[in-house]
């Protein structure tokens, strides 16, 4: 029995049966502390039995009849806004993430001038006085259950995906994220891939490295993970990337939903040329949000920012109210970047 993709997302739990689900059986666990009557929800489930829909999206298509590549020069969208030098200095960063045709994995899908209005509305609830800088968080590099030819158990967005949500980001005056789902490929190569865009002032990019899995590993079977000297070689390429073509600040986000998931966290040191932030996935009532928070802050490097992630229906089920923008801000360290799935 796999339990690990299982675990609670936030606190200590305790197991109280077992359900099955995707021909596997996983503990199902209620947090002990605050929320003791509340069962939990893992979004992870759900993901998984999602990702063979996945496979027909423009981002999710696993590529058949040849392997997979760096995706082929093309045009450059459309000119950017000039950029502040790093929008994570004195101001927040707020998004909304997503990819084409994949509803589960958030609301940046579909007509993205719609979701960039639905954007720009709650970027509006939150409180007056400090910048926002709105955020469009692409999926790019997306897992699947199955290996496709090259046996990494992901696909990569072809170019016209990412050209497609570069520009909503700059209709937005903002900037876009391109997270990676590596499957069991590493993260640095997974990121040079897109190079070409990482290029430009407003492009940067979010590590998932819950689904990042060792050899022999399923993604959705079990929580996948990365140590810091990963995420150091991502941060030092970025940040050369950065002086080379005098860029502004590259932001680099990580998302955590469990300890196990980031090994040796001290590893990730500070490099020039690049704005780190650490996104806690927790998912359940503010109570149980919180108590993921509480954790997962303690091992976050001194250089890195906090970030929090929001679930618009994991977090709301059973009516649990979502956390509104003043709870998420008024969390202790303050978040640098809020994000909405």
């Amino acid at each position: 029995m796999n339990t690990e993709m299982a675990l609670a997302r936030f606190g200590d739990c305790e197991e109280t049966g077992l359900v099955k689900i995707s021909g596997g059986y996983f503990p199902a666990m209620v947090p002990k502390k605050a929320v003791a009557a509340e069962r939990t929800f893992d979004r992870r489930l759900v993901l998984t039995a999602a990702l063979a829909g996945l496979a027909t999206s423009a981002c999710g298509a696993l590529q058949r009849g040849k392997a997979l590549a760096v995706p082929a020069p093309a045009a450059v969208a459309a000119a950017p806004p000039p950029p502040p030098p790093n929008p994570l200095e004195k101001g927040l960063l707020v998004g909304f993430c997503g990819a084409p045709g994949a509803k589960a994995l958030g609301r940046m899908t579909g007509d993205l001038g719609e979701a960039s209005r639905a954007l720009r509305r709650q970027i509006e609830t939150f409180p007056a006085g400090r910048p926002i800088t709105p955020v469009v968080e692409l999926i790019a590099t997306t897992v699947h259950r199955s290996p496709g030819e090259d046996g990494m158990f992901r696909s990569r967005c072809e170019d016209s995906t990412v050209r497609e949500y570069l520009d909503a980001a700059r209709a937005l005056n903002g900037l876009l994220l391109l997270n990676i789902q590596p499957g069991r490929a590493d993260f640095l190569p997974e990121v040079q891939a897109y190079e070409r865009w990482l290029t430009e002032p407003d492009v940067g990019v979010a590590l998932d490295p819950e689904w990042a899995v060792e050899p022999g590993v399923i993604p959705g079977r079990k929580f996948g993970r990365t140590t810091g000297a990963e995420l150091d070689g991502v941060a030092r390429y970025l940040g050369g990337l950065a002086d080379t073509h005098d860029l502004p600040a590259k932001v680099m986000i990580y998302h955590q939903v469990a300890a196990s998931v980031v090994r040796e966290e001290e590893l990730l040191k500070q490099h020039r040329g690049v704005s780190v932030v650490k996104v806690v996935d927790g998912i359940g009532s503010a109570a149980a949000k919180k108590a993921t928070w509480k954790t997962l802050m303690t091992t976050m490097p001194t250089h890195v920012r906090p970030g929090f992630k929001l679930f618009f229906e994991e977090d709301t089920r059973r009516g649990a109210d979502l956390m509104t923008p003043a709870d998420v801000l008024a969390l202790n360290p303050t978040p640098a970047y809020v994000v909405y799935e």
